[in-house]
């Protein structure tokens, strides 16, 4: 059993993560983050909850760059192929589940 006050966390550097379980091959992290992350393409589905501060993600559908602009308490799902990229406005901290090893 575990409870996790979100808003505390932080860590010693951008995307540091704190590791909440592993089920099955899913790994469920809180990163805290000031910083963007880098271009990338998981080696599955990732689902990425903002739980606190705002998030731009930015994405690639066939090449051509979009964004969105993630508030607290949105979520951006990543199919298997989709090249995304993070970049905090801020500090902001986020819950991600994705294939345990996973970029």
């Amino acid at each position: 059993m575990k409870i996790i006050r979100s808003r505390n966390f932080t860590a010693s550097r951008p995307w540091g993560a704190l590791d909440i379980a592993s089920m099955r091959g899913i790994t469920i992290r809180l990163h805290w983050t000031d910083q963007p992350y880098q271009w990338h393409v998981n080696d599955g589905e990732e689902v990425f909850a903002v739980l606190d501060g705002r998030v731009e993600m930015r994405y690639r559908i066939e090449g051509d760059e979009q964004s969105a602009i993630l508030e607290t308490g949105d979520v951006f799902y990543a199919s298997m192929g989709t090249e995304h990229v993070a970049y905090p406005i801020g500090e902001a901290r986020i819950l991600v589940i994705e294939t345990g090893g996973s970029v």
